[in-house]
């Protein structure tokens, strides 16, 4: 028996589950968790050293529950969370902890960058992105601002699922899909932009990893990862991806039409694309696919944050304080919530802060505040559907993932909200799942004759699994409640964001 190994690196945890292709089957699951440094000034950082150890945790996980299954491994995809910057010497050792995608505290570096490039448009018109403090651009000027002597020190640029890969391969690589939300990176030529480095450095160019087209391998599994993950030596290192861009693979989101949204710490929504779609307001990130192709996609940093934060001071578990929500009429009887507790990347407010409005005597009430934080973060992400919809994307559906989908309130919302059908995958590691998939897709350009190869596509088709439930399809009725809630929100929005620039 062969399986394949997916590796998801979440920004709380790492997952890493076995999978029987011809059976179709998940056969093991292992997870453990990763922390983080937080300050003040919008810091968010981890050490590179905590990955590793993660990665150890959840092998060794496995090898105790499922002796020998290890062993069956054949191929092996990563998913990361993107943007985040590990800094390597010339030996691949850290340099400095990594800055994540949800760290604010570049915001200087980013208009430092932009007045350099002549502005966001010329940023936009030369990368497709412009510069905002999630991207790794501004975490690498930040280290030649803040830490010179490491800059100086600094031989490799790396995301987290590279720096997994390099762990597992001992070689420096990277792909279009993560590459494209470093601002480093030519989403339409698919190319290290030259131009982009020379804003923060010339020499960074010669620091950034070769480049791999879909389906190429980033390796193989070196002697000293087999020691130390006790998986096979020689097992097929797909060349992985973002962490989004995984999700596509694992929720199907591989052809035109198909949205994903993701309800996690961070929400995210993103599709399929043929054409490079370039946003020029900067709100959907101009991304690559990593099965070809492009996947725009909007980010937003406050998700779940919201929610989590009133369910806490509320002392509710997950479904009391669903119940609570479900106890309000749409719209929270005019309570808004904005969810900005982590500064916010879209909108671009990084000094944003989170607050509760439309107050009244009548409508500050339990359910109201719980019902509006769970709209809050779909509001967030209709943002990015009136994009995708201003830029000729035609979206036919959405296929829901992260922690919040698994709430059935939380996905009505999001069909009301979005007036778009919603199907929610079966299992909650899409990601991972994704990975594996891709896993599977590289060995079998390796090991198969090109007659026996299969596309991408015939691979998600084959292994991607919807729920049993049936899809969850908008009314009339709600859909128009909750276009004038949004309408709203997007008036207080408008109003505040001022305080927050």
């Amino acid at each position: 028996m062969k399986t394949v190994c997916g590796i998801d690196l979440g920004t709380q945890s790492c997952k890493v589950l076995l999978y029987d292709y011809e059976k179709k089957t998940v056969l093991a699951r292992a997870q453990a968790p990763v922390d983080m440094i937080a300050a003040h000034d919008g810091t968010r950082e981890q050490e590179a050293a905590w990955y590793e150890a993660a990665l150890k945790t959840c092998f060794s996980q496995i090898a105790q529950s499922k002796p020998g299954l290890n062993a069956s491994i054949a191929a092996i995809g990563v998913s990361a969370h993107q943007h985040s910057f590990v800094p390597l010497d010339e030996e691949g050792h850290a340099l400095y902890r990594v800055k994540l995608w949800c760290d604010t505290s570049t915001a200087p570096e980013c208009a430092q960058l932009t007045e350099r490039a002549g502005g966001e448009a010329a940023l936009i018109a030369q990368t497709g992105l412009p510069m905002r403090p999630g991207y790794t651009a501004p975490k690498v000027q930040w280290l030649k601002n803040h830490k010179p002597d490491l800059f100086a020190r600094l031989r490799h640029i790396l995301l987290p699922h590279d720096y997994i890969n390099f762990l597992l391969t001992g070689d420096y690589t990277a792909e279009y899909g993560d590459a494209s939300g470093t601002a480093l990176f030519n989403v339409r030529t698919r190319y290290w932009s030259s131009w982009a480095c020379d804003l923060i450095d010339p020499s960074i160019r010669g620091y950034l990893p070769r480049l791999l087209a879909p389906g190429e391998a980033a390796g193989t599994v070196s002697e000293g990862a087999s020691r130390t993950f006790g998986i096979p030596q020689g097992a097929v290192v797909a060349a992985g991806g973002g962490d989004n861009m995984m999700g596509a693979i694992g929720t199907g989101a591989v052809k035109d039409g198909f949205l994903t949204m993701s309800l996690g710490t961070s929400g995210t929504l993103f599709g399929y694309s043929q054409v490079p779609v370039i946003d020029p307001t900067g709100n959907l990130a101009a991304f690559c696919a990593s099965t070809g192709g492009w996947l725009p996609l909007l980010c937003t940093m406050n998700c779940t944050v919201a929610s989590e934060a009133f369910r806490s001071l509320f002392a509710l578990d997950v479904k009391a304080f669903d119940a609570q929500a479900a106890k309000a009429p749409i719209g929270a009887e005019g309570l808004v919530v904005l969810p900005f507790f982590n500064g916010e990347r879209t909108p671009n407010l990084p000094n944003g802060r989170a607050s509760l409005n439309g107050i009244t005597a009548d409508n500050f009430k339990r359910e109201n505040i719980a019902r509006a934080s769970l709209e809050s973060a779909i509001f967030g992400m209709r943002i990015g559907l009136e994009g995708f919809s201003r830029l000729g994307f035609k979206a036919k559906e959405i296929r829901l993932i992260g922690g919040g989908a698994k709430s059935p309130l939380w996905q009505t919302i999001a069909a009301q909200v979005m007036n778009l059908p919603v199907q929610v995958p079966a299992g909650d590691e899409a990601a991972a799942l994704g990975g594996a998939i891709q896993a599977l897709w590289t060995w079998e350009k390796r090991e198969k004759a090109q007659a026996q190869q299969v596309s991408i596509e015939s691979l998600v088709e084959e292994h991607v699994i919807l729920a049993g439930g049936a899809r969850i399809h908008p009314d009339a009725v709600s859909v128009a409640a909750y276009n004038e809630a949004y309408e709203t929100y997007s008036r207080y929005l408008e109003a505040l964001s001022p305080l927050y620039i």
